[in-house]
């Protein structure tokens, strides 16, 4: 029978574009989904480039499905080879990106009134540059989880 095609990526992701017909499961969902509709059949797991994926093969693979296949390349590479995807232009950017908007233009900023204006403004861009290590070496980001909240990443998933 036809294979059922897994989303792994993050609904904040996921709410600009997705492969038609794909079901979502936000890997940080997935240890707590219910996956009993999709036992026995043959799936196909997929997130933006393929890392993901990879990296988390065996939960997939031991997930009690059936067959398990993961599409080479994530959506990116679907979509690179010409299949269709659905967008949503009036959804916002994914969380992470909004973060590197953010991050990138206080640290630019930072650094050039530290240098034209007064030395004291650098410590802006360290100030940014610190959260940035902080949210590599952790995994946590006080940026994301401020942004999570902001009036226009609320807005219903589709």
């Amino acid at each position: 029978g036809k294979a059922v095609l897994i989303d792994i990526r993050e609904k904040d992701e996921r709410a600009r574009e997705w492969i038609p017909g794909s079901v979502s499961i936000p890997l940080s969902d997935w240890r707590n989904a219910d996956l009993s509709p999709y036992k026995g059949k043959r799936v196909v797991v997929h997130c933006r480039s393929g890392n993901r994926t990879m990296v988390n093969a065996a939960l997939f693979t031991g997930a009690g499905l059936g067959e398990a296949a993961f599409l080479e390349g994530g959506i990116e590479g679907w979509r690179d080879a010409g299949m269709p995807v659905q967008r949503n232009a009036k959804a916002p950017l994914e969380i992470m990106r909004q973060v590197q908007i953010i991050a990138g233009g206080l640290a630019l900023a930072g650094g050039l009134a530290g240098y034209l204006v007064d030395p004291a403004y650098a410590l802006v861009a360290a100030f940014v540059g610190a959260g940035l290590l902080m949210a590599g070496t952790t995994g946590w980001c006080g940026m994301a989880r401020l942004l999570r909240h902001m009036p226009w990443n609320r807005q219903p998933a589709a």
